[in-house]
């Protein structure tokens, strides 16, 4: 019972935060600012729990960093994001290989 409960809970909550904006606003948002502002919120929030988790996977802050620099540079070039994690998870590798043989 406490499962069906618990899900029935996340439905409702992740409904809500889909329905709610809808009716909100209901007309086009004149703003600039809060367009901008609601605009850039997916950009941050996903920075914002991927950076974290890059530096904690590895366990090593030298092939995170490593890792994180390849993948900005060549998401920065615009490759596709296949590529880009695996080089960077390629150089995350290298780097501890590297780190523990010397």
């Amino acid at each position: 019972m406490r499962i069906i409960c618990s899900i029935l809970v996340m439905a409702v909550v992740t409904y809500l935060i889909r329905m709610l904006p809808m009716t909100i606003f209901r007309k086009k948002i004149q703003s600039r600012f809060l367009q901008d502002f609601l605009y850039y919120i997916p950009y941050a929030i996903l920075s914002a729990m991927t950076i974290p988790a890059v530096f904690y996977a590895t366990g090593d802050f030298f092939s995170a960093i490593a890792a994180t620099v390849i993948a900005v540079v060549l998401a920065w070039n615009g490759l596709p994001l296949i590529v880009v994690a695996l080089a960077a998870s390629g150089t995350a590798l290298l780097a501890s290989l590297i780190e523990q043989w010397i």
